[in-house]
């Protein structure tokens, strides 16, 4: 292969860089040098300290509940201050209250739900009656394929944040996870006020 000679345009570029660059410093330390072992050729002090060898998730913590990024709904629920009679709390929740009136939102996408139990709590409210079940149902169990997490039972998260909002907070005393017998934890007991 023939090597290009330099056209003139060329040389006169070179010939102006080469005006305006600066040398670069020379090292302390030739090549054929060798520093003394224990120090680092750049601060020529001591060299980098020995690194215990990495293990993969060491340090990591242990996720808890359904979200790593959030409480679960059910200690939310259980951390709420009660705001209700002490002895009806107790027997509402261990199922000894009958509830008066039911509404199962099964199936349901939350555009659906969402009015659904607005309706059905008003006209409970309306209607004189203190304590109503809600069912959400606990949520279908899924493998995570995706690097954002989701949460199972999307209705079971939902309904309580719904029942603190307007309208339905001014009629709502207490919510907290039904018994056993009327639902466990796929469903809600709501206790009206007067």
């Amino acid at each position: 292969m023939r090597r290009r000679r330099l056209t003139p345009e060329d040389r006169d570029i070179w010939s102006r860089y080469t005006r305006t660059a600066e040398a670069l410093p020379q090292p302390r330390h030739g090549p054929a040098e060798t520093m003394p072992s224990g120090q680092d050729r750049t601060t020529g002090g001591a060299g980098p300290e020995e690194l215990s060898p990495f293990r993969l998730g060491e340090r990591a913590t242990a996720r808890t509940g359904a979200h790593a990024l959030a409480p679960s709904i059910s200690e939310e629920i259980r951390a709420a201050p009660i705001r209700m009679d002490a002895k009806a709390h107790k027997r509402m929740i261990t199922g000894k209250l009958r509830p008066e009136g039911k509404l199962d939102l099964h199936g349901m996408t939350l555009d659906q739900a969402h009015p659904e139990l607005a309706r059905f709590i008003l006209m409970s409210h309306a209607a004189g009656k203190r304590l109503v079940i809600v069912v959400t149902g606990k949520g279908k169990s899924r493998p995570v394929d995706g690097p954002i997490p989701t949460r199972p039972g999307v209705l079971k998260h939902q309904v309580p944040q719904w029942l603190r909002m307007a309208p339905l907070a001014s009629v709502v005393l207490q919510v907290s996870e039904a018994h056993r017998r009327h639902g466990g934890s796929g469903a809600y007991y709501v206790y009206l006020r007067r």
